[in-house]
């Protein structure tokens, strides 16, 4: 009986434990970089697959134009809600794989708002015009060591322009939007 009752404790605690092992973490804090921007984020556990992911960066932009030798960057706010399905949390954990700190492969609606408060740029009297992006995303996280992590993901949505009276734009305000990043950070 001592037996049965240590071998059914000992699998009661092994299934509690698998389970915490492939949810979503409760809070993780993050800085990342990539090949256009500085971000800090959060992502706060929903349910054990899905966490929701808030962005505050500064998102940049370079053009360039042999015909006026006129070369420019831009760095411009941006700010993201993003509910993110980690879809195969329990295949990683089954293979033996880390999940830690939501390694893991995910499919996501990455909102985005471009506001027009402020511009960092070398260019005189730029006209910088908001927008406001819905962006459906595949992607990956991966961590190395406890600490570091990099990410990609690609995705094509939706985008809109939002214009003032005095915004001097002939195109059309809806647009289609493409979302590819690729990012290296830092998880706290």
């Amino acid at each position: 009986m001592r037996n049965l009752l240590s071998t059914f404790c000992f699998f009661i605690i092994s299934i509690i434990a698998y389970a915490q092992t492939t949810t979503v973490e409760k809070s993780i804090y993050g800085i990342q970089t990539g090949f256009l921007g500085f971000y800090a984020n959060n992502e706060a556990r929903l349910t054990n697959s899905i966490a929701l992911r808030s962005e505050l960066g500064l998102d940049a932009g370079f053009w360039g134009s042999d015909v006026n030798d006129i070369n420019g960057y831009l760095l411009a706010p941006v700010l993201t809600l993003e509910p993110r399905w980690y879809y195969n949390l329990k295949k990683r954990t089954n293979k033996g794989r880390r999940t830690a700190n939501n390694t893991g492969n995910f499919v996501s609606l990455k909102t985005s708002y471009h506001p027009d408060w402020f511009t960092l740029t070398n260019a005189d009297h730029l006209n910088f015009i908001g927008d406001f992006t819905i962006i459906p995303t595949w992607g990956i996280r991966r961590h190395l060591g406890n600490h570091f992590n990099y990410e990609t993901g690609i995705g094509i949505g939706y985008g809109r322009y939002l214009l003032n009276k005095n915004d001097y734009y002939y195109g059309d305000k809806n647009v289609v939007a493409v979302n590819l990043h690729l990012r290296i950070g830092y998880s706290f």
